[in-house]
């Protein structure tokens, strides 16, 4: 395997910020993080977290023993019968270890466990996301009342739609028969299938707050109750209210629909969560769940990883990932840190270099020290970057909620006053004209169309994005985007194709560049190294054979030698030139500097002790990314670059695409920083990347934007989905967000203007100077024809220009 030194170096251990810095359980020695402790408690003025009651409850038995000078932490004294215990849950728990839930919307809301928010009616999540397979019964609970619903929906709507269709009559007898039909399928869609939503209508009424909810129970509530005072008594509405049919219009398909509805978003709501929750998952699937422990003696075992401790020293052999954050006691390896810095060529690893948990030893075998575990670690302080950072996502339903908090309280007043004036001033029967326009303002004001108002434009939106190969993961997104103003891109994989190429061969006079490109094949071949891939790669491409090469050395941190015809040939740094022989590099040197700040890795070759070239792999521009990056810039989007790489090739690349600001050598919590920066500056922001790495700047950004030939991670944390990985998706994005929320913007007009013009006639303001009270199948027809303009109007989307 070869080891070349790549520009990035050997990078520092990673600091991210912490709310509280991690301390030392005295019992164990375990690394424990303050919010996530099993237990804390107070000795001497000082206070001690622990990892598990087992370790909580052996010091308070004897506190004295833990805390002089001369103790020493038991090692696994929490094993065995508080294994359970021992796992680092990167939830924050109470010290009972139960994890926290709270509400993206409310974070002052904060429960024990599952489920719903009082205030909003939302979802609640977990603090922080933990490992393990999500408990998805919620989702199957509303899947099933959805089907349900779905089922008995349809024939109450169809039975109440096909006679206002012209040229469509239905059988006396079936119209007759229509409102028992509607009341005994209706009943169990808005009492069963619904009863969710009337919970969280009576948790947002105790918290004298009123949502979305509140005017789906009021609404489907009065049209089911209306309608099934005017199925079973009939005989006490005034005449005018009787249909042809000898029968009242009722409201049943009114309430089922809307209930139906309602259902299919909180489906497709918590649907979308559970796919945010595999980022979460297959973040924490990074770490091993064991490591290999070095004793004392030198005996070897494996432990679960839980059982790690600081100062353990752990085997790292080749292929394995490293268990924990750590620095290199023996031996060398060289690692794989994509999963960290977004870079594809792995770093070399000797002796006092750090290293980090989850990341891959390629090659080598090494002997760490373990400095950070459990909580502490770098992988589990991303995950939780990335939770709180999706916690803090704002979503549309907050618009929804502002209007029900004055619409519904006004409805409800108005209904009050109708009925109070009817009462008063109103003919004979007073009782029953009061009853039925007070109802009549209730339901006319049900929210059928404004609940289809933002989830068919979203729709249609989602299913336009598609097609042009931008996947939308939710409504909040398409809000935020429309806002966009900074689009901060990742380079290796989001400007670049993220795969390593040879563009150089630069010969002696001696020789040629195929024989140059034949010996560098030729040491390269057999190793499993991103750059003597893409030197193989070139020799392939350019019909080379390799030369055949015997006594293979690889030198670690240099790079690689052996004989190829009788020749003593080498590849590497200026180190492993100057260490055959070849320390005259003269103007090679200078063109590598060049080559390097033009975005290229650049290794020598020697043959006999003499220079004989050099050899530049450069990871190439997509050929889309000039035309992305100019497409944003007349859309007047500031584009910055972000990136784990050294700064003379960000620098490189961002010159010839003419980026607005470079940001080099950053680590994954810097990236959220910079996000973090420029929101604070009122700047609306896109992060757009491909690798786990980018995974926290992802959910940070108002807007997370995936290539869709990145990593699962990173596609997961995004609420973007480029598929093609064409940064062009993020003008097309753009425009198909201004393009829909304008859309729901006039969905949103259609829905109020029908119930602001239905609910003063329903009120009864028209009958006092012509005697006109709203019919209610002329209040079914109007809510129809609400419906069906907003579905008109949303699927006028689908002939957006993207």
């Amino acid at each position: 395997m070869t080891t070349h030194n790549h520009n990035s170096g050997n990078r520092p251990a990673l600091s991210l910020p912490l709310a509280q810095e991690p301390t030392i359980d005295p019992v164990c020695g375990m690394t424990v993080y303050p919010p996530t402790a099993a237990g804390s408690t107070t000795h001497a003025g000082t206070t001690y977290h622990f990892c598990s009651r087992h370790c909580l409850a052996k010091f308070e038995a004897d506190p004295a023993r833990f805390t002089s000078s001369t103790s020493v932490p038991e090692a696994h004294s929490c094993c065995g019968g508080a294994k359970a215990e021992h796992q680092h849950s990167p939830a924050t728990t109470d010290p009972t270890g139960a994890a926290k839930y709270t509400c993206p919307m409310h974070p002052e809301v904060v429960n024990d466990g599952p489920g719903t928010c009082p205030k909003c009616g939302m979802a609640l999540e977990p603090m922080v996301p933990q490992a393990g397979e999500e408990d998805d019964s919620e989702l199957r609970d509303m899947r099933r009342r959805f089907v349900v619903a779905g089922v008995l929906t349809l024939p109450v709507f169809v039975l109440a739609m096909l006679p206002m269709i012209p040229g469509v009559h239905l059988p006396h007898a079936l119209m007759q028969a229509a409102n028992g039909i509607g009341l005994v399928l209706a009943t169990p869609v808005v009492f069963w299938a619904g009863w969710p939503f009337f919970v969280r209508a009576i948790q947002a009424l105790r918290n004298r707050t009123a949502n979305m909810f509140t005017l789906i129970a009021l609404g489907t509530g009065a049209a089911w109750a209306y309608s099934t005072v005017a199925t079973l008594a009939a005989d006490t509405f005034p005449a005018e209210f009787v249909d042809a049919h000898g029968t009242i219009p009722t409201y049943f398909e009114a309430a089922a629909v809307i209930v139906t509805l309602v259902l299919l978003g909180q489906v497709l709501e918590l649907r979308a969560r559970r796919s945010t929750g595999a980022a979460v998952r297959a973040l924490l699937a990074l770490a091993p769940a064991t490591a290999r422990r070095v004793g004392p003696g030198g005996a070897e075992e494996d432990i679960p990883l839980n059982h790690v401790h600081v100062g353990d020293k752990l085997r790292v052999r080749p292929g394995e990932k490293v268990p924990v954050d750590g620095t290199v006691a023996e031996g060398s390896g060289v690692v794989d840190e994509s999963m960290l810095t977004g870079e594809p060529i792995p770093v070399p690893k000797q002796s006092g270099d750090a290293v980090t948990g989850g990341t891959v030893n390629a090659t080598g075998s090494f002997v760490m020290t373990a400095t950070n575990v459990g909580s502490a670690t770098v992988l589990a302080r991303i995950v939780r970057l990335v939770g709180e950072a999706q916690r803090s996502r704002v979503p549309i339903q907050k618009l929804v909620d502002r209007v029900a908090a004055w619409f519904v309280p006004a409805v409800a007043a108005v209904a009050v006053l109708t009925f109070g004036a009817w009462m008063i001033f109103g003919p004979t029967p007073a009782l029953t004209y009061a009853l039925v326009n007070a109802v009549a303002v209730l339901i006319v004001a049900c929210p059928c169309a404004l609940g289809l108002a933002a989830p068919m434009s979203v729709t249609v939106a989602v299913g336009r994005g598609a097609s042009a190969g931008v996947l939308i993961r939710s409504a909040d997104v398409l809000e935020r985007m429309e806002k966009l103003d900074t689009v901060i891109v990742d380079k290796t994989g989001t400007l670049t194709e993220g795969k390593p190429r040879l563009v150089t061969l630069l010969p002696t006079r001696e020789f040629t560049e195929v024989e140059l490109l034949r010996l560098a094949a030729g040491l390269e071949r057999g190793s499993e190294h991103p750059l003597a891939a893409a030197i193989l790669k070139g020799a392939q491409d350019r019909v080379v054979t390799p030369a055949a090469v015997e006594g293979f050395e690889s030198v670690a941190g240099k790079g690689v030698r052996g004989r190829a015809a009788d020749r003593r040939v080498a590849l590497g740094n200026q180190a492993m030139m100057e260490a055959e022989g070849a320390r005259d590099l003269g103007a090679f040197a200078t063109r590598a500097e060049e080559l390097r700040r033009d975005g290229q890795t650049v290794v020598f070759v020697a043959v006999d002790g003499k220079a004989a070239g050099l050899v530049g792999v450069a990871d190439p521009i997509k050929t889309t990314t000039p035309d992305a990056v100019k497409q944003l810039h007349a859309a007047g989007v500031r584009v910055v670059m972000l990136t784990g790489d050294n700064r003379a090739t960000a620098e490189a690349v961002a010159k010839k695409l003419g980026i607005d600001e470079v940001l080099a050598d950053v680590l994954p919590e810097q990236k959220v920083e910079a996000v973090r920066r420029l929101r604070a500056e009122g700047r609306v922001v896109a992060m757009a990347g491909d690798g786990v790495n980018d995974a926290p700047a992802l959910a940070a950004a108002d807007v997370g934007i995936a290539m869709g030939t990145g990593t699962d991670v990173a596609m997961e944390s995004a609420g973007v989905t480029l598929v093609k990985g064409d940064l062009r998706g993020v003008v097309k994005a753009r425009t198909l967000s201004r393009a829909t929320m304008q859309n729901i913007r006039q969905n949103l007009i259609f829905a109020f203007a029908y119930n602001l013009l239905g609910v003063p006639v329903a009120a009864g303001v028209l009958y006092p100077a012509f005697g006109l009270l709203l019919s209610p199948m002329i209040a079914a027809a109007a809510m129809s024809l609400s419906s069906v303009s907003v579905i008109a109007n949303a699927l006028r989307l689908r002939a957006i220009k993207l």
